[in-house]
């Protein structure tokens, strides 16, 4: 069985996050989106939102679930018996990112990273441009699942 996680913190979950997943799923039996946990970071949305807004958008997919994890991504990785991380690239400067990190995965364990581009209708949206909508009172709707909600 091949299984992936996707791990991020979803702050918000976005339209470019799940392309990457709906597209992923057609490669992998199942994909553990995994919500990381960074207390050097203030989020605009607690756990049980993002988790809320995840479920809410894959209510529909059986091959998808969500958990919250603290820690290394590999070693949740040998904990749940994953061998795969899927990521997502918007552009160049994630590409230099990412490839760092998966390379240091790679020579810590057994763990192999595949990359998937983002649409090109998605890859200009990130979860922190869509924070900034929101503060900022715009569309955010317009950059996000149905499922994200703002209470205002």
């Amino acid at each position: 069985m091949r299984k992936a996680i996707f791990p991020g913190s979803f702050d918000p979950i976005t339209l470019g996050h799940e392309d990457i997943i709906r597209r992923g799923i057609t490669l992998f039996d199942e994909i553990v989106i995994a919500i990381g946990i960074n207390a050097e970071k203030k989020y605009m949305f607690s756990l049980d939102e993002r988790k809320r807004f995840i479920k809410e958008t894959f209510k529909n997919e059986p091959k998808v679930s969500v958990i919250i994890y603290e820690g290394l991504t590999i070693d949740l990785c040998h904990k749940i018996n994953v061998n795969f991380i899927l990521r997502g690239l918007r552009n160049p400067a994630d590409f230099e990112f990412e490839k760092a990190i998966a390379h240091t995965n790679r020579r810590l364990s057994k763990i192999e990273t595949v990359f998937l581009l983002t649409a090109a209708r998605t890859s200009y949206i990130s979860s922190s441009i869509v924070r900034d909508v929101i503060r900022n009172g715009g569309e955010y709707e317009l950059l996000v699942p149905e499922a994200v909600k703002v209470k205002k």
